[in-house]
């Protein structure tokens, strides 16, 4: 028997008329999961009782387990759910001042790699999560929280590292038979895989993408990032501008401030050299706390940098996390045992 939630559209119409069963009845299952979300055979109530029980022959329904959830003063919300095999992975809702509610999504348990400055790494990969396992955790929180706005793959894990699995989990997110969620609402973020970089630029998708960057010094990042070494920073560069060019749209660099690593005179200077030529917004993150290796850059270190992208028409935000104080802001995601 096979999870009915990781079944596209297409697949389950495909398997519908292999078993005599006209291609409708395919839309109506999965209109039921994925926009209704309603998972369980018995409340599919439009369907008959023959129909319920042959589904309940051919597959089986699991998203997943809520263990816990914790909320901060600022009101974000971090969520612990345990999967199948007992793999733990967390997820986000983020409230800002305007009343936009985000969905910080995991794609994988755990992570391969190895950021210094991030606590999903330390303990390694277990393993890439499924696409029920992806969308579940979208859809748990929408159970209680009806007007998400956005969704971002910024969780546990690389996402482009589990490519097949996250791709499918956007196309039946935003699918007109199911969620229909805006494509534009959605953002991938990568620590920089070059070569996928270029294979979401030929999809098609209308998607954000964020790009991890953290340092535009070969020597820094590579310290920093360990994929660095696989993916420096000149197939990076071409990378991007290959998006942008196929695609047309903007991409975000990420760069989580860290005191006296890269926020210095010199890290200035090549991040500016890196920016020239692309169509890129820069986000500047002040570092989270984790571990006792780095610490943030000062207030007057993070001013300086934006003055000094702006005065080169790098479009350039202070992105302040939230959720800190319960480990549920950038880099402090880890599924701790609770």
């Amino acid at each position: 028997m096979q999870n009915i939630v990781n079944k596209s559209l297409d697949e389950l119409q495909s398997y519908f008329a292999e078993n005599g069963l006209p291609a409708y009845r395919a839309g109506q299952v999965y209109s039921w999961l994925h926009r209704k979300l309603t998972f369980n055979f018995d409340g599919m109530t439009d369907l008959g009782q023959e129909l319920r029980e042959w589904l309940k022959e051919k597959y089986y329904i699991k998203t997943l387990a809520l263990k816990h959830s914790v909320t901060a003063a600022d009101g974000t919300k971090k969520y612990l759910f345990e999967l199948l095999d007992g793999h733990r992975i967390e997820s986000v809702l983020l409230s800002d001042d305007t009343g936009r509610k985000t969905v910080c999504v995991s794609t994988q348990a755990g992570c391969p790699l190895g950021c210094a400055f991030c606590a999903t790494g330390r303990d390694g990969l277990q393993r890439d999560l499924e696409t029920s396992e992806i969308l579940g955790q979208v859809y748990a929180i929408a159970e209680e929280t009806q007007d998400i706005s956005n969704v971002v793959f910024m969780g546990m894990g690389e996402p482009f590292l589990n490519y097949a699995n996250l791709l499918k989990a956007i196309k039946i997110l935003t699918s007109k038979e199911g969620a229909n969620f805006g494509q534009r609402k959605i953002t991938v973020s990568t620590c920089g895989l070059a070569d996928k970089i270029r294979a979401f630029a030929r999809e098609n998708l209308q998607v954000r993408l964020a790009v991890s960057l953290n340092s535009a010094d070969d020597n820094v990042r590579a310290r920093l990032m360990p994929v660095n070494r696989k993916h420096p920073l000149g197939a990076l560069h071409e990378a991007i501008k290959y998006y942008i060019k196929t695609t047309g749209r903007r991409v975000t660099l990420e760069y989580v401030m860290l005191a006296g690593v890269n926020d210095r005179r010199s890290d200035l200077e090549a991040l500016k050299r890196f920016c020239r030529g692309l169509n890129v917004n820069v986000n500047l993150i002040p570092f989270n706390r984790f571990g006792k290796t780095f610490k943030a850059s000062s207030a007057a270190t993070l001013d300086f940098f934006v003055k000094a992208l702006l005065s080169e028409d790098i479009n350039t935000i202070v992105r302040h996390s939230r959720g800190e104080e319960i480990e549920a802001a950038c880099g402090q995601l880890a599924a701790k045992k609770k």
